[in-house]
Order: C-alpha cells, then sequence, then structure tokens
C-alpha cells in the first residue's frame, strides 16, 4: 500500500473507535509522525490530503519542514519530542505546536523566543503516567505553577491546548488504560479550576493502543509506521 491508502485505513480505523466508543465522528484528529522518514513521504501525505504532522526531533524537523512549510502554508507541525532549552530557538521557528511542555523553564524560555519573533505557539503539558523513563510532569504543583502563570497572562504568546503523554510499552491493557485515565482525569479536574484557559485536548494514543486511547477519550492519536512504513534511519 501506499502513504495515501495506509492514511484512509487509519482514518476509516479512527473512524470506527470513534462510532464504537459512543463518539462524535471527526473528534479525533491523527497526528501523522514523521520521524526518520523524508520530506517526499510528508509531502505524498500532503497530496493525499493530510495536513497534520508531528516530528519528535527539532533538527530534522527544521531540516525537513522548512521548506514544505513554505510551499504548503496549511501544514500544521507539532514537535511531540523530549524538548531540551538549548533547542526552544529553533523549535519555536519551525513548530505550531509544542506537546512536550514538562517543566515551568521550558515555558519562559519559549515565551521569550516568541515575544523576540512575534509569534505565538500551541503548547501541551506533557504528564507523566506511565514508565520511569519517560518524560513529563510528576509533580502536580509544577504543572499548576505553569496554568497560574498563564491564568495570570504572564506568556502573552503561548496558548495552552491540553495534555499529553505516553501510555507505558506493555501489553498489560490495564496498565495502558490506567495511564490513559490519568490523564483524562488529570485534565477535567484542570478545566474546571481553570475554566478560562482552553484545556480540553488529549494527545494520547499511538499506533499500538490509540483505539484503547479513543475509548478514554483522546482527541489526538499519534501515529507513524502504520502510515509511512517503517522508519528510515539515517
Amino acid at each position: 500500500m501506499d502513504i495515501k491508502e495506509r492514511l484512509n485505513n487509519i482514518k476509516n480505523e479512527i473512524n470506527q473507535a470513534e462510532e464504537k466508543s459512543g463518539r462524535k465522528a471527526g473528534s479525533v484528529k491523527l497526528l501523522a509522525v514523521s520521524k526518520f522518514h523524508p520530506a517526499q513521504s510528508v509531502i505524498e501525505a500532503i497530496n493525499a490530503g493530510h495536513f497534520l504532522f508531528g516530528e519528535n526531533r527539532v533538527q530534522e524537523a527544521k531540516e525537513k519542514f522548512s521548506n514544505i512549510k513554505n510551499d504548503y502554508n496549511n501544514v500544521n507541525l507539532h514537535i511531540i519530542g523530549s524538548l531540551q532549552s538549548n533547542k526552544v530557538n529553533k523549535a519555536v521557528e519551525i513548530a505550531d505546536c509544542i506537546e512536550s511542555i514538562d517543566r515551568f523553564e521550558l515555558l519562559c524560555k519559549i515565551e521569550n523566543q516568541c515575544s523576540k519573533l512575534n509569534k505565538n505557539i500551541e503548547v501541551f503539558f506533557e504528564v507523566h503516567t506511565g514508565e520511569e523513563s519517560k518524560s513529563g510532569f510528576t509533580d502536580k504543583g509544577q504543572l499548576i505553577k505553569c496554568l497560574d502563570s498563564l491564568a495570570n497572562k504572564e506568556f502573552p504568546h503561548i496558548i495552552p491546548q491540553g495534555f499529553m503523554t505516553m501510555a507505558p510499552f506493555t501489553q498489560d491493557e490495564k496498565l495502558i488504560r490506567k495511564s490513559f485515565i490519568t490523564l483524562r482525569e488529570l485534565s477535567l479536574e484542570m478545566q474546571k479550576n481553570y475554566k478560562d484557559l482552553k484545556l480540553d485536548e488529549l494527545s494520547m494514543g499511538m499506533s499500538g493502543d490509540y483505539k484503547i486511547a479513543i475509548e478514554e477519550g483522546s482527541t489526538i492519536v499519534r501515529i507513524g509506521t502504520a502510515i509511512f512504513g517503517e522508519r528510515i534511519y539515517n
């Protein structure tokens, strides 16, 4: 199958999962993860009518998407990998959204760079709900510090969208589901406490567990190999 066929298959499966879960059709967006795949594969997906993409590595994203975004102004790029402080400037320059906010200091650096560029950027707060090796907030107090600052309009260029997590790598569906439930419940709590902030998006679920994620309320699923094939490592 080519990329267009794979995209259509995944989108059909997402629609089926929405229906099975009693979700409204179109309530779940597909983030096509193009990490380790060439720009031509992204262009094939664009030509098939898909415009939402995710990249893990900032340098790769910049090299791949600089020309693509010049040629296709409706492409939306999310940085989904852990973001180092020294990569913030490049990330802000190329991305429309950063899904991996995991510390207050990162928000400060992003706001500083956005201010220089006069650019607004969307963010998700990554929450640790799975394995010890995963990044993300583990201290709710630190997350609240970020949300308080946004509520107080201290970061005018940053537009919160919601929360992101990675479930543990396991075949145990109970543990996977617990991870997604944890994020959903945190999201509902924060939406209640911060009514003036948009926090209703949930980025959770990848190729192996996205159907469970949809059952538990995901609004964005991150899928790569099932769309682009096996990764091409440099």
